[in-house]
Formats: C-alpha cells, structure tokens, sequence
C-alpha cells in the first residue's frame, strides 16, 4: 500500500509484542500494540488499522472475542490469528468466522511477514474494487464530455497536455460547464488513473467542518471528535484531489494548502505530528480568482500555487455549435433511464433551444431535456414538454425596456440583487444560512453580498 500500513498487534505476553512491534516497524508499518481484549477493542473504537494481529489466547476474551469486535467495530481491518500448535482447531474455526489466516506457533518472521503482505495486498484489492464500483456508477454521468467546436477542441487539447504532467490545474468558468468532468479527463488520463478521484466541494461543506474534512483529525480534537479520523487529502493519497468552489477556501484554511502543496506535508485537527502525501490537486472556481486575490479574499502566493496551468471553460452561449450534439446525446441518456421511447426533438424545439441563453449551462440544458423526456408523450419532443424558462425566457428574466433616457446598470442591478437578497431573507424566516440555500449560494457569499450592498438584518436572526 502507498501510505505506511497500521498494524495492531495483540498478545499477552510483552516479549511477543515487542518482538512483533520492533520487526514491523523495521519493515515500514505503523504498529500499536495491546496485552488484553478490553485494552485492544479500544484501540480499535479509535483509530483505524489495516491488520490486526491477535493471539488466541488472552485474558479478559479470546482471539475469536476480537475477532467479532474487529468485525463490528473496523469491518474493513484484516484479522490475523496466532495460535499454539494445540489450538489449530479453534483457528480454522476462526477463519469461518471471517478470519484472514492463522499462524501457529512458534513461527519463522518470513512466514509472518508473507502473511502480512497478502493481506495487505487483500486489502487494497478490495478497496480498489469498491473504488471502481464507485467510478461506475457516475460513468453515464461523468464519461463524456461533448463538442465538436473550437472552443471545446481547445479545451481538449489542454487536457491532453497536462494529463500526464504533475502540475496543479485551475479549472475556470461558470457553473454547470462541466467543470468536474474536466477534472476526471485529466485524472483519467494521466499516470494516477488507477488511483483514487476524490472530490471535495469547498462550498457545500460548513465553514466549521471543512478543516477536518481536508485533513482529519484525532480523537478529542472537539466536541464530537470521538475517533481518529483520515482526512480527504490522505484518502486522494497518491490520486488525485479535486477542490470544487475553491475559491470559498477561508483564509485560514488557505494557509494549511499552500503548506501542503509547498511541504508535501500536513497535519490532522488536533495532532501534534505532521504527515506526508502525494497528491495532484486539480481546482475548479466560478469566480474571478484575480479579482478574489485583489480584494483580499484569496492569498496571492497560493493562487500561483494552483493556477499553474489554467483551462477555461466557454459558456454553452459561446459554443452554440455543440447544443444539438447534447440534446441528442442527453435525448439518449434519459429515454434510456427514464423508460420512454423519444428518438428527437422537434424543429421547433431546437430553434428554442438554439436561442435559448442558457444562463446554467450545459447542466440547465441537462435539465430541460431530462424534464422534457420526462413529460413527452410522442416519441418526438414538442414545445409542450419545455420548460416556461425556455419557451418565455423574457418573462422569467423580468425584462424591461430601456427608456429614452438611459438606465444606471449598475444601480438597476444593485436594487435587483438587494430584492432578491430581502426575500430571500423573509422566505428563509431571517435565518441568512437559509436565505443563502434558497439563493443557491454558500453563506459566505451570501454575507458578502449584504455587506456590499450594505444591508443591515431586517430583523435579529441567527446565523
């Protein structure tokens, strides 16, 4: 395994327990130790271990007691029985209950050792397996990334370019451009392909739990902090991380990256030791970093950090020539998902469609063609199975007229947002946490906003 593998040793002879310790960590591991069952269940209650090596005999419950804690309590820990010559018998019991192997005593260090490999080997098998479970059931989602234009040709020229580098990439553009799919091009493509993707949105996660969620913390580190636990950057542990809405990163937590990204290393909530690993990270943001950077809002030294090799994304407005290639190939997608026999659209579905801004991208165009099959009845899409957003988008937009003599924009855009900001607010009962999910924004930029346009809380309402 590419991290150092935990090893949990447990005997009741201390000779035996530190033979085993010294001789695993000459080997690489990480090794903790326990003389007794009660003392060992709760290693395991809180810390994670890969292997767990146990004799069978012990005071206070045997092996097998273990064993079925181990089962409970560290399901994916592989169990290892050491036993006397004598006790063959309750070890081959052992293994029906779920035991990896058994080792009798007195044994040669090679055979251990060999053991332990396999079942190490065993492990990341299985964690691959799931991995790639995983991977499969967002493939229709995530596979395919459509254009035949010049912009997205260019996209995917880039993605060619830097799949194989291990330089950090920022993924720029507005949202629903396909963003993540992106970042699973360039992942796939490159040497860390059959390592783990793992995705963090930086905006979805609350600002109090984001730290923990990136780097993990130790058991106590706070309230509810009960076990150990391994944070996303180790889990991406030679993969690949991707930081959706990076730009929502809080100073503080901007820091610990860029040390990350600098040292290679970085430490849990709550622990004094740091630790090494080796990822590519691979960001995506919606805003204008620069402008973030120049505000103050986003450290400049880690922009450079990130934004070594930067991809745009275009507007599906700006690559009109790609809206039929979707709408066939999402045509396809949800008439075979949803059940229904629709083999089109319609001529005049298209020239909606093909005038249509589409403010949410090509996920809004998802979205209407997913709504659209949904409701169709003919195996031809009609303007009857549109959205009232794509058939009367002047009217959902409010559109006003210019008068004669002219608009302040930006005042007309101030009084639109400080509306929608208000009602907002009186939907989600004042409570600015709500308001922010009605609005689809995170809270922080929701709290930027009211400070921009200098609003003070209609009403006292918690965070």
């Amino acid at each position: 395994m590419t991290a150092k593998a935990r090893i949990l040793v447990v005997d009741d002879e201390r000779s035996m327990q530190e033979f085993l310790e010294i001789f695993f960590r000459r080997e690489g591991y990480h090794v903790v130790t326990a003389g007794d069952l009660e003392t060992a269940r709760a290693h395991l209650e809180e810390d994670e271990f890969d292997v767990v090596i146990t004799d069978i005999q012990m005071p206070g419950g045997s092996g097998l007691d273990l064993l079925r804690a181990a089962h409970e309590v560290s399901p994916e820990s592989i169990v290892i029985m050491i036993t006397a010559f004598a006790s063959t018998e309750t070890a081959i019991g052992a293994m029906k209950e779920g035991a990896y192997d058994y080792i009798t005593k007195p044994f040669k260090v090679d055979e251990i050792r060999i053991v332990v490999e396999k079942a190490l080997e065993k492990k990341l098998l299985s964690s691959e397996n799931r991995r790639l479970r995983s991977e499969l059931r967002h493939r229709e989602r995530d596979r395919t990334i459509i254009g035949n234009g010049p912009a997205m040709q260019r996209v995917f020229e880039l993605i060619g370019q830097v799949a194989d580098s291990k330089a950090n990439v920022l993924i720029s553009g507005e949202s629903g451009t396909g963003k993540e799919m992106v970042a699973r091009a360039i992942h796939a493509g490159g040497e860390r392909h059959d390592r783990p993707f793992v995705v963090v949105n930086c905006a979805a996660i609350p600002e109090m739990l984001l730290e923990s969620e990136l780097f993990g913390h130790v058991k106590g580190a706070f309230t509810g902090a009960f076990h150990n636990k391994a944070g996303l950057f180790e889990t991406a542990d030679a993969g690949t991380l991707f930081l959706d809405e990076v730009g929502e990163l809080t100073l503080a937590l901007q820091v610990k990256v860029l040390r990350l990204i600098q040292e290679k290393t970085f430490r849990r909530v709550g622990d004094t030791h740091d630790q090494r690993v080796d990822v590519r990270i691979v960001c995506a943001t919606n805003r204008r970093l620069q402008d973030e950077v120049a505000a103050g809002r986003f450290r400049e030294d880690l922009y450079y950090r990130l934004n070594v090799i930067e991809i745009p994304m275009p507007p599906l407005h700006e690559r009109r020539e790609d809206i039929a290639l979707l709408v066939d190939h999402f045509i396809q997608k949800y008439s075979r998902e949803l059940g229904k026999p629709v083999q089109g659209a319609s001529d005049e579905v298209m020239d909606r469609l093909m005038t249509y801004r589409f403010p949410g991208n090509v996920r809004e165009l998802e979205n209407v063609i997913e709504r659209a099959v949904a409701l169709s009845r003919q195996p031809v899409l009609g303007l009857e199975s549109l959205a009232p957003a794509v058939l009367h988008p002047a009217e959902s937009a409010g559109a006003k007229r210019i008068p004669s003599g002219g608009v302040d924009l930006q005042q007309l855009m101030d009084d639109y947002e400080r509306g929608l900001l208000l009602e907002a607010l009186e939907g989600g009962g004042f409570v600015k946490k709500r308001a922010a999910q009605l609005l689809g924004i995170s809270f922080r930029s929701f709290r930027y906003r009211l400070e921009k346009l200098g609003l003070e809380d209609p009403q006292p309402g918690e965070e």
